[in-house]
């Protein structure tokens, strides 16, 4: 299972990118894909058209809520990963992917590099 980092989708959603190409790859193979609510409300802050939120989610449609378990999971990785401003964020991403025993797709990796000591895998776009 792969789920996608907010960067990863929008840039997914330009025609013949890699990310899209990588998608696309995914989806042929039949990988699951999916990504947590957290990232799916960040993508949705936008700016971003209705028909891209549309084709969006139809195609990323297992989006995990963040729950409990997530919440002490990305606080713990707030607090070992230097508690970096800006961070949490991805550290709530993070987390749910763990949860889910997902790889995370991003076009970030260094966002999420400092993770990985944690479990997360990391799959750079």
């Amino acid at each position: 299972m792969i789920h996608l980092d907010t960067s990863f989708l929008i840039r997914a959603l330009v025609r013949s990118s890699a990310e899209d190409l990588k998608l696309r790859s995914w989806l042929k193979a039949k990988t699951q894909v999916g990504m947590s609510s957290i990232a799916w409300a960040e993508f949705l802050c936008g700016p971003v058209e209705i028909s891209a939120v549309d084709l969006a989610a139809r195609i990323i449609q297992d989006r995990p809520p963040f729950v409990d378990e997530d919440a002490a999971m990305a606080a713990q990785l707030f607090n070992l990963s230097g508690r970096r401003r800006g961070s949490l964020i991805d550290c709530m991403i993070a987390a749910v992917a763990l949860r889910v025993g997902a790889s995370l797709a991003t076009t970030n990796p260094e966002d999420f590099r400092r993770l990985e000591p944690a479990g997360l895998q990391v799959v750079a776009g």
